[in-house]
């Protein structure tokens, strides 16, 4: 069966983006990004908030033809293109790029998208995770923590009637910083 996984850069201080939706802050280097696009290419469809899939939208399907494209964005943008995507939104009702939009997090809905066949699903958007969460519907949590500290933002843990217990399954540091902590759905 396929899992959910939770793919966020965050703040120190846990913030997936700052004020005003800036995420300038964000330390994303070769190094850094050839590594998501590794993780991103064996995923099996790409599940991500009406917000995300909107500025994802914005700027991937025509990077590779920006002369000012680094490589690993280059390849990025094709394996974005390419990818399943699942939009979750309540005002949509079409999207392009190989995208299905779907309404509601219904969780029987979600475990039939688990159980079809292909490889992972990534998670993106702190609302979306956050349902996900109160759902108890995420697998896996790779968590990318910048050295920042924002003060003040978007909280990527929205929900405090939720309670995790979760098992690390590893840590990567990358030249610039920036410490992966990759997290699997602990035992209760």
């Amino acid at each position: 069966m396929r899992k959910i996984i939770l793919m966020m850069s965050v703040s120190i201080d846990g913030f997936f983006e700052g004020p005003d939706r800036d995420i300038s802050w964000h330390l994303v280097d070769e190094e850094l990004h050839q590594h998501f696009n590794d993780a991103c290419r064996a995923m099996g469809g790409f599940m991500d908030g009406r917000i995300t899939h909107e500025l994802m939208a914005d700027f991937w399907p025509t990077a590779d033809q920006d002369p000012d494209s680094t490589a690993a964005m280059a390849e990025f943008a094709g394996i974005w293109r390419d990818m399943p995507k699942f939009v979750f939104s309540r005002t949509l009702t079409t999207a392009k790029w190989n995208t299905k939009v779907i309404h509601d997090v219904v969780p029987e809905e979600i475990a039939e998208l688990k159980a079809q066949p292909g490889g992972d699903l990534g998670l993106g958007g702190a609302n979306l995770a956050a349902t996900f969460m109160r759902h108890d519907l995420i697998d896996e949590y790779r968590l990318y923590v910048h050295p920042v500290v924002l003060g003040q933002g978007h909280p990527l843990f929205q929900s405090p009637d939720v309670r995790m217990n979760l098992k690390l399954a590893g840590t990567r540091t990358f030249g610039n910083g920036v410490v992966l902590l990759h997290y699997e759905r602990g035992r209760d």
